[in-house]
Parts: C-alpha cells; structure tokens; sequence
C-alpha cells in the first residue's frame, strides 16, 4: 500500500511538471532555506532509513537560500534522497551536502551502495529508466524519481548530474541559483505542508 501512494505521488509530480513545462501552469516561487528543507526530508525518511540501520545527514552551509516551488523542490530533493537510501550499502550512511559555489547552491547526495555502470550514467534521469543489475534486482523502483527531479531542477534554472565515487556508491549533484547571502526566507513560507499519506 505505501508503494502504492508513493507512485501515485510520483505520478502526480510528473503531471504538475508537465504542466509547468507545457506552460499550463506558472511556477510559483518563494525563498527556501536548502538545510531547513533538507532537514525535514531527512525527519520524514528516518523511520525508513532505520529499518536499513541507516541515516541521513544533512551537513554544510546552513544559510543557502534559494527561490523556487517548497512542493516541487521538496518532491525533487526527496526523490534523490531517498534514492540514495534504497541503494546505500545497509548499516551506512546517506550523506546530504550543501555549498556554495560563486551563485549557485549545490546539493550532494551520497551513498555506499554499489555504484551504476559508467555508461548508465547520462540515462539515469530518462523516464522508466532502470539498470538491469544488482541495483534494481536488490531494490525495484519504477524509474520515475530521478527523471523527476531532472526537469523539476531545469524548470527552477538548475542542473543535475551522477557521478560514481572513488570510494564506493554513486554521488548526485544538484546545481541550483541561490540567493545573495543575508537573504532568509519570508515568515508566511512553510515547506513543511507538503507531506505523505
């Protein structure tokens, strides 16, 4: 049942983007804190990672700003943490990383999991993507989460991309436009409404 509601989730993301794309709808965009938000991903995700005696942590600039959809950005940074989740070698950590690099906010999602093959790489972010390997048999998954987070990335002008890791397990790095430091978040904006059945 929570599968379930979890693709139905997915699939309604998928539609909200491509309206967004189509130019159906307009993008809503108010200041985000990346920690505050990533933080609430990492709350939500814990009773997950700890049947995987696992964690999340969430390191780095605490101050990055950014403007965007709290409901979309919160979908496309889950999708890449909890991706990183279901592959992390169990009894390991999921590491959430946060910089600033000149006027861009970049995010970095690590795991220990077994890596993807090097071809795979540019076609991880393909709709209904999947790698026929020890990743997939050992997970499952419908190869909607990460082509997700791609478009929801370029719609708010970002970039994303994969990398394997020297050391073990695959990197997802998440470039967006951040704010001039010293801007915070406005009051009204909550990010924490959007939540899971």
């Amino acid at each position: 049942e929570q599968e379930a509601d979890r693709l139905n989730e997915l699939i309604g993301r998928l539609l909200t983007v491509a309206r967004l794309e189509s130019g159906e709808d307009r993008l809503g965009r108010s200041p985000i804190q990346l920690a505050e938000l990533l933080h609430e991903i990492a709350a939500d995700a814990e009773f997950e990672a700890q049947n995987r005696r696992c964690h999340v942590q969430v390191v780095g600039d605490r101050d990055c700003v950014v403007m965007g959809s709290p409901a979309l950005l919160r979908s496309a940074l889950e999708n890449v943490v909890r991706n990183a989740m279901r592959y992390t070698a169990e009894g390991t950590d999921v590491e959430v990383k946060i910089e600033r690099h000149g006027e861009d906010a970049v995010i970095e999602v690590s795991d220990s999991g077994p890596g993807v093959p090097p071809a795979a790489l540019d076609k991880l972010f393909r709709p209904f993507y999947r790698i026929d390997d020890s990743r997939e048999r050992q997970t499952g998954g419908v190869g909607l989460g990460l082509s997700i987070t791609e478009r929801a990335v370029k719609l708010h002008g970002g970039s994303v991309r994969a990398v394997n890791r020297r050391q073990g397990g695959l990197m997802v790095e998440i470039c967006l436009p951040a704010q001039p430091p010293g801007i915070a978040p406005e009051p009204p904006v909550e990010v924490s409404t959007v939540s899971r059945t």
